[in-house]
Parts: C-alpha cells; sequence; structure tokens
C-alpha cells in the first residue's frame, strides 16, 4: 500500500488522483472517475468532490491500493 502525504485537513478525490499518479491532469479526473472503480474505505464512489482524510483508503482499479497520510 502506498501512502500519499497530503499538507491539508482533506483532499478532494479527482485531486487525489493527480497526486497518487493515476491520473496525468486535473482535468481527466471526470472521464476517469466514469471508466474506473474506486473504493474508498472499502465503499465504491466515483465523485470527484468526495473528501479524503488521514488514514482514508483509496483503492484504484488498475493502480493498486493507497492511504491518505499526513506529510511529515
Amino acid at each position: 500500500m502506498k501512502e500519499v502525504a497530503i499538507r491539508t485537513e482533506y483532499i478532494e478525490l479527482g485531486k487525489f488522483l493527480k497526486l497518487a499518479d493515476c491520473i496525468s491532469t486535473g482535468g481527466q479526473a471526470k472521464f476517469f472517475l466514469q471508466e474506473t472503480v474506486i473504493h474508498i474505505n472499502g465503499d465504491v464512489d466515483n465523485r470527484r468532490g468526495r473528501k479524503l482524510y488521514v488514514g482514508d483508503r483509496v483503492e484504484v482499479e488498475g493502480f493498486g491500493s493507497f492511504v491518505v497520510a499526513a506529510e511529515k
């Protein structure tokens, strides 16, 4: 499981996907989420604006598992 560090209280799913190198630009998020299954803490969710907090686990089909971590 890969850690993705954030500096803020939360990060939106669309921005998280870019930070996790699943997409190369934020504009790709809408289409990526329509075509890819994403599990957040075990539940399927494809809302680009979904807020992710430290400790949330994200599984992206074809890219693996990630956990949101606080930047040190």
